[in-house]
């Protein structure tokens, strides 16, 4: 007869290594499950890692930065000034302008008279002059007779050395005297002359400073003329470009109010302003451009054919005021470079600032900031 006590032992034996066996295999597949979990953590920032190095970039578009020779033109600014500017005064003063004969704007020749002082007094000087001349040249005449009398006696043996003697000195005398009559009529007839104020060369009078009836004064200031009318430009230009320009290149010079005319550049200082870091080149304006001194203008001048890098116009950017463009570097990142745009049409622009062969970047990088990476899909 089994004891009922000793029957459950046996029934309970093989269900608790059951249990136990069920119990070990639950937490060996707790244990796997983290260990998997735990991985796939590390896993994933490596693989994102992975995906922003190369999977997930920005497809552009790129082009190669070539050297081409273009016509270059350097653009300027400046005020229009007059070619020679030439005062007009009087040389001889404390006469009355009895009549002005011309005004501003108008155009004068050179001997044009311009004022005419009155010179009463001087031509009355002038015949008192005339008749000490005459006098001078009279005792003269009579001193000359008077001393070849004396030499033809002097030979014949009739007249003695004193004699002789006197006679020279006495036509010396009146030959000294008619010199000092010739020189003050010829003092007079200057002031005479000087009376009449003549423009001293052919050109445009662009002020005035006298009018009739003005007492005027010796060195004053009467009028000022711009030789030949001729006008130009005094055209400041950067220093990184004046080297470019040089005497007889073509320009054409242009403003708001009266258009554009021709010229060409005359000279080109040789001095940089060491505030402003500006040169300067006078450019000759053609007669009949309309402009007037005192206005600004502005400049184009062909300066010729340069070497030049240049760049597809699309690839131009503008970050910050700043323009330039974004150039491929080693690993397939973009960054961004700062250009000067020289000129530029629709298809190409001129640039400064980055070497010719350099992989810039036309489509998509409007979509890229410095730094990123990219990947380089065929142009359509």
């Amino acid at each position: 007869m089994y004891d009922d006590t000793s029957l459950t032992r046996a029934r309970r034996g093989p269900n608790r290594r059951l249990l136990i066996l069920i119990a070990v295999g639950v937490i060996a597949a707790l244990i796997a499950g983290g260990l998997f979990l735990f991985s796939r953590g590390h896993e994933e920032p490596q693989a994102a890692a992975a995906a922003s190095r190369g999977g997930s970039r920005q497809p552009v578009t790129v082009a190669v930065a070539t050297t081409r020779s273009l016509t270059r033109t350097v653009t300027a600014s400046g005020t229009v000034t007059a070619w020679e500017e030439v005062p007009v005064g009087a040389e001889t003063g404390g006469l009355t302008a009895s009549a002005v004969l011309t005004d501003e704007g108008r155009y004068v020749q050179q001997g044009q008279v311009l004022v005419q002082l009155n010179d009463t007094l001087l031509r009355a000087q002038l015949r008192q002059q005339n008749a000490a001349v005459a006098s001078a040249q009279a005792s003269l005449d009579q001193a000359n007779n008077a001393l070849a009398r004396a030499q033809e006696l002097r030979d014949r043996g009739f007249l003695s050395q004193a004699g002789l003697d006197t006679a020279v000195a006495q036509q010396a005398t009146a030959q000294a005297q008619l010199n000092a009559a010739t020189a003050g009529h010829a003092e007079t007839q200057a002031r005479v002359s000087q009376a009449s104020i003549r423009a001293p060369v052919s050109g445009l009078v662009i002020s005035r400073s006298v009018t009739r009836g003005q007492i005027v004064q010796p060195g004053t200031e009467l009028f000022r003329i711009v030789r030949d009318g001729r006008l130009e430009l005094d055209a400041q230009i950067p220093e990184t470009e004046i080297r470019l320009v040089r005497a007889g290149q073509s320009a054409v010079v242009s403003s708001d109010d009266i258009g554009s005319a021709s010229g060409s550049v005359r000279i080109v200082t040789p001095e940089v302003d060491a505030q402003t870091r500006l040169g300067v080149a006078r450019i000759s304006l053609a007669s009949g451009s309309g402009l007037r001194a005192g206005m600004f203008a502005r400049a184009e001048i062909d300066v010729g054919a340069q070497e030049a890098v240049v760049v597809p116009t699309a690839s131009i950017l503008y970050r910050e005021n700043r323009s330039g463009v974004f150039v491929l570097v080693e690993g397939g990142v973009a960054r961004f470079q700062e250009v000067s745009v020289r000129s530029r049409t629709d298809a190409f622009s001129a640039v400064d600032g980055i070497p010719a062969g350099a992989q810039v970047i036309v489509e998509g990088a409007g979509f890229l900031s410095d730094g990123d990476r990219v990947a380089v899909t065929p142009a359509q």
